[in-house]
């Protein structure tokens, strides 16, 4: 494996697409991270993040949170509201648009301990102070972040 501040690593690459992440809020008061593989081909290695993944072709942004979910973590998404979306323009770059769609998923406690990690090195809910102050948080999925956490003092 290549550290992902490897010289090499800088070499490989990356490609923008759409997607979704959750905003899964455990028993209303604490946020479920993800600790990313630390593997050169993805966006941002050995970060903190939420879950979620790129949208596929002819596949819904609620179809995909719903895979990506169970396939990172077998949840079954019983509840999602879109909370936020950033579209981003690549087009002075020679790229493209896309966007990355947050989604608010409340799950229990219960459903917690039930959660099985297929993608990325650890997970953990954590109050929102102390998931806003990881180390290495993905700067997109901190914004959404930190803007749900606060969402009761932003004003119009």
């Amino acid at each position: 494996m290549v550290p992902a501040g490897n010289f090499l690593s800088s070499r490989l690459p990356l490609r923008a697409s759409s997607a979704v992440a959750a905003i899964v809020v455990v028993d209303a008061d604490r946020y479920l991270m993800q600790l990313r593989d630390d593997i050169p081909s993805i966006w941002y290695p050995g970060h903190w993040g939420l879950f979620g993944g790129a949208v596929e072709a002819g596949e819904d942004e609620d179809a995909a949170l719903r895979r990506e979910l169970w396939e990172e973590l077998e949840l079954e998404v019983a509840t999602a509201q879109l909370f936020v979306r950033f579209d981003f323009d690549l087009t002075p770059m020679g790229l493209t648009r896309y966007f990355r769609a947050f989604y608010e998923v409340p799950i229990s406690g219960a459903a917690y301990r039930r959660l099985v990690l297929h993608e990325g090195v650890e997970m953990r809910a954590l109050s929102g102070d102390d998931a806003l102050s990881l180390p290495r948080l993905s700067p997109y999925d901190s914004f959404a972040l930190f803007m749900h956490y606060h969402r009761r003092r932003i004003v119009p």
